[in-house]
């Protein structure tokens, strides 16, 4: 079989020489804004990395987290930063000079290591929360998806009336919350405080672990050190770790909490038990209304 090609016809050209089209490659201005924004980028990373209180801790601040930290200066989250607060197996926390969204106020930055060590036992957390499905065990992507729960987890408690920092952004593995305390001293730990009634004191964290409970969540990881007392307020802090009700594991983690809650005010002198704190949670939440 035969086939016929055909060619096609060429256009109507006067010569040939080189009279090529000029092509324009002056920068335009989204090129000029560009390049001012890496130069912006690259002096805010030398003058944080310089920084005395960030000098001891380079490992913390890689390209991707002083990213994110710029990227918060920029949309008006944090406008100058101070010394750290804390420091913790997965993050440590800075305080910081609120922008304008933040209302000038001061905030406590949260920074998560990506290199955190105990990344494991992150994922331990995550996986089986149907907010996380599917998630990996790349180290990156178990420490982003850690930072983002806390927010989610911060929100959604605060709606349930739960006195909490409030979560004001969050970019990467960044975290930008209420600075609870004054003069970048942070207000002290349940443990830290004297309670001059530690009845009153057991009746609002029991009421705080019973609205968690209302709207699917359980701390995971409560006890009297990360409850702060701020201002005549009882605060529940580090919620990353807090799971869903529906988590294979969280009726374990609410034992626990009972556990570490009840011993507590035990030691306050009081007649409290953990299996009856944990029966009056179930007792008086509707988790599934």
């Amino acid at each position: 079989m035969s086939e016929e090609y055909s060619l096609l016809e060429p256009d109507n050209v006067e010569g040939v020489g080189d009279e090529w089209e000029e092509i324009d490659v002056s920068d335009t201005e989204a090129d000029e804004i560009a390049r001012r924004r890496d130069r912006e980028f690259n002096e805010f990373r030398e003058r944080l990395k310089n920084t005395e209180q960030f000098k001891v801790e380079q490992s913390v601040f890689d390209d991707a987290t002083l990213a994110a930290l710029y990227k918060l200066v920029q949309d008006g989250y944090v406008q100058a930063f101070g010394g750290p607060i804390s420091s913790g197996k997965e993050a440590n926390v800075y305080s910081a000079l609120g922008g304008e969204k933040a209302d000038g106020k001061e905030v406590a930055v949260k920074v998560y290591r990506i290199n955190a060590s105990d990344f494991r036992d992150m994922r331990d957390y995550l996986v089986g929360d149907p907010r996380f499905e599917e998630l990996s065990g790349n180290k990156k992507r178990v420490v982003l998806a850690w930072t983002r729960k806390e927010f989610a987890n911060l929100k959604r408690a605060q709606k349930a009336g739960v006195r909490v920092p409030d979560p004001i952004a969050v970019q990467r593995n960044v975290l930008v919350m209420e600075f609870l305390g004054s003069d970048g001293e942070r207000a002290p730990t349940l443990d830290d405080a004297h309670l001059e009634n530690p009845e009153t004191a057991f009746e609002v964290v029991r009421e705080y672990m019973r609205r968690l409970y209302d709207v699917g969540l359980v701390h995971g990881d409560l006890s009297e050190y990360n409850i702060i007392v701020h201002d005549g307020e009882l605060v529940i802090i580090d919620l990353g770790q807090a799971v869903t009700i529906h988590h294979p594991n969280s009726g374990e983690f609410l034992t626990r909490d009972c556990a570490n809650v009840a011993s507590f005010f035990q030691r306050q002198g009081m007649d409290v038990r953990g299996d009856e704190l944990e029966d009056w949670i179930h007792e008086n939440s509707d988790p599934d209304k």
